[in-house]
């Protein structure tokens, strides 16, 4: 391990503190990420706690060797307290409750806060705020899509792999059924926007169905332990119509809603342009109107990862209520 992050305790940073050229009144938490882009997103998370007497500092790990992610941020867990803590990713690590060491270390300290889905990039892709979103992309408030109803039936469609992937996770047993090929299971190459994408979910369910079959001819012996796994799942929250929440993020973020969000956004922006084609307006001011609305335009992807309005579920509220009791927990004064 780095000498800087081995050294690096909440003890060191309570004391380190009286040196900063900006020595804030109050208690100061250093909340430790996984990387650079979640920086943003646990900003948001712990501004709300933030009061005249609470303040948040928000970094990566600092290493000789640049080195960074959950792995090197649980390597610092002993040395987490009342001036620093860890925020990360929850991966499975939530689903697999204490079955794991790793489970065990990010569910039991008071001192590392996790997702709880399976990353930040699950809580950009919230269902319910992907069409305020194409709105805001393309300045068009046509109703074209149902988002919520699509994203249950995906789930439904990927679920039985998803089971799958998770308990081949649980085992370490990753190379049997890979990410690669899960995500080549599960992602989406087209979305038919007729009947709300139905053609693409048939689609998705022969994928899903065919990778199944193979993966039930070659593992038999799991078959029984996978239903029973999925039992215990449901216990965690999991269901048949919320997979997203729970899948690897990425996966979903780039090949799920950024290819649903584009195909919506680029049909809500035909759609505009055809209405300021059959205006009254000609010659110039029908340029002029072209390029206003053209120049209106965002980028879907930008928007999205800008997305706040997950704060309304509850797997984030659960979150919060974990960082409510750190705060206010009895400061162990023996180590000031």
């Amino acid at each position: 391990m780095s000498k800087l992050v081995r050294n690096l305790s909440s003890d060191y940073l309570s004391v380190s503190r009286t040196f900063s050229r900006v020595n804030r009144q109050g208690r100061l938490v250093y909340a430790y990420v996984e990387g650079y882009e979640d920086i943003a997103f646990w900003r948001g998370v712990l501004s709300k706690y933030e009061t005249s007497e609470l303040h948040f500092e928000i970094n990566i790990p600092s290493r000789d060797d640049l080195a960074k992610g959950k792995k090197v941020l649980l390597s610092m867990s002993e040395n987490c307290g009342d001036t620093m803590i860890l925020c990360v990713d929850s991966d499975f690590d939530y689903l697999f409750g204490t079955r794991t060491a790793q489970s065990r270390q990010v569910n039991r300290s008071p001192f590392i806060f996790q997702t709880y889905v399976y990353s930040v990039e699950n809580y950009l892709c919230y269902p319910p705020s992907l069409r305020e979103a194409c709105v805001r992309a393309t300045n068009n408030d046509a109703y074209l899509f149902d988002f919520e109803s699509f994203m249950k039936e995906y789930s439904r469609a990927i679920y039985p792999v998803f089971l799958w992937y998770v308990y081949s996770a649980l085992q370490k047993k990753e190379n049997f059924f890979t990410l690669n090929d899960f995500r080549n299971t599960v992602k989406l190459n087209y979305l038919e926007l007729d009947n709300n994408g139905a053609a693409t979910i048939s689609w998705l369910r022969r994928m899903v169905s065919r990778r199944l079959q193979k993966l039930e001819q070659h593992y038999p012996r799991w078959i029984d332990k996978v239903q029973e796994f999925s039992n215990y799942l449901e216990g965690k929250g999991v269901k048949a119509d919320n997979v997203y929440f729970y899948m690897h993020g990425h996966t979903l973020f780039d090949h799920v809603v950024l290819v649903i969000a584009n195909t919506v956004c680029e049909a809500l922006k035909l759609q505009m342009l055809d209405l300021i084609r059959r205006s009254d307006r000609t010659g110039t001011a029908l340029n002029n109107e072209y390029s206003n609305y053209k120049n209106s335009l965002r980028d879907i992807a930008t928007i999205l990862k800008d997305n706040g309005q997950y704060r309304e579920m509850e797997l984030f509220q659960k979150l919060e209520s974990d960082i409510e009791t750190f705060i206010h927990r009895p400061i162990n004064k023996n180590k000031e």
